[in-house]
């Protein structure tokens, strides 16, 4: 009978094609640029909401020109108004709607006198916000003579909102 021989598996065509991680080196090697946090995003500076869009101050003074609406007040403060109406549906708890106050908010002042500009806390105010079928939010929905024209769900730039708002003046 013939002598055995060990056999030690081959590593196959798998173990030379095994990625390397440039994390797995040392921690001393690794620079500490990769460690800065994140710059903050500037406002955008153009559009028909540029002039107060880039001045955290001008944002602050214009949540002055946003309401809050509620069931109670729905019908007489959106419906029966004469110039076209902004709603923003929203919660305290969402992202997106709280990125959307300072816009809408820009727009509310860029537009005073021709467009009312207004919120919906969609926790508190379940029966609108079923009635116009809102399921997720951010969601604004804009009014003229009492009827709903657009619908424009999530977040979006000032310009593209300000564009939608201007095919309504």
């Amino acid at each position: 009978m013939p002598a055995a021989t060990a056999i030690s598996p081959s590593p196959g065509p798998s173990a030379a094609r095994r990625p390397t991680y440039p994390l797995h080196r040392a921690a001393s090697s690794l620079s500490p640029s990769c460690f800065n946090p994140p710059q903050p995003r500037r406002p955008p500076t153009g559009g028909a909401v540029a002039a107060s869009a880039g001045r955290r101050v001008a944002c602050c003074k214009a949540a002055d020109h946003v309401g809050d609406v509620e069931e109670q007040t729905w019908d007489e403060v959106v419906l029966g108004c004469e110039t076209a109406v902004l709603v923003a549906f929203w919660a305290p708890w969402c992202g997106p709607c709280r990125l959307m106050h300072p816009i809408i908010a820009d727009l509310a002042k860029a537009y005073a006198g021709r467009l009312r500009c207004l919120r919906v806390n969609t926790d508190e105010n379940q029966e609108v916000a079923s009635r116009y079928g809102i399921r997720s939010i951010p969601t604004i929905l804009i009014f003229k003579d009492g009827e709903r024209k657009e619908t424009v769900i999530g977040a979006i730039a000032d310009t593209a909102l300000a564009a939608t708002v201007d095919r309504f003046l």
